[in-house]
């Protein structure tokens, strides 16, 4: 006589197929952006008055040609104290982080969860034919799982 195993009535799981859940499902598509020849003082506004801590910048054709922030802002600040230069009409252009990882939008939201626990990175921006579509934020992320929560994940 064998052993038998009983299993009562099982609740009807919701499941997803994981395909599904690109990460062009949970970007952001309407960005502030910003343009190299800006200054310092309002990019420094904008991201006060749109509490960000960052964003893409752009040149003239909508491609990524970096991304400015916070931290890159912090670093204009103190060479501007240290050398005793006025701010004002300095532009962004020699502070942005020219080497940006990007990703795709049609990469699964789990494997760009994975990116962000291995990056320092907080945002991905996502470029299609050299243009600037949208950015995955971690927060993006965030939103993703809440929304998925009580369903199976694989």
């Amino acid at each position: 006589m064998g052993i038998k195993s009983f299993q009562g009535a099982r609740r009807q799981q919701n499941t997803t197929d994981d395909t599904s859940l690109t990460v062009s499902d949970y970007m952001t598509r309407d960005l502030i952006t910003f343009t190299p020849d800006q200054t310092i003082e309002s990019v420094m506004q904008a991201l006060i008055n749109n509490r960000i801590s960052g964003g893409p910048v752009v040149n003239e054709e909508s491609e990524l040609i970096g991304i400015i922030s916070e931290s890159d802002c912090i670093k204009q600040i103190s060479e501007s104290r240290y050398y005793n230069m006025p701010m004002q009409d300095m532009t962004i252009e020699k502070y942005i982080t020219k080497d940006v990882d990007t990703i795709d939008g049609n990469m699964n939201i789990f494997d760009a969860a994975s990116l962000f626990a291995k990056s320092p990175r907080r945002r991905f921006p996502i470029v299609e034919n050299s243009k600037l579509v949208g950015q995955i934020s971690q927060k993006d992320v965030l939103k993703a799982a809440m929304k998925l929560k009580g369903q199976t994940w694989k």
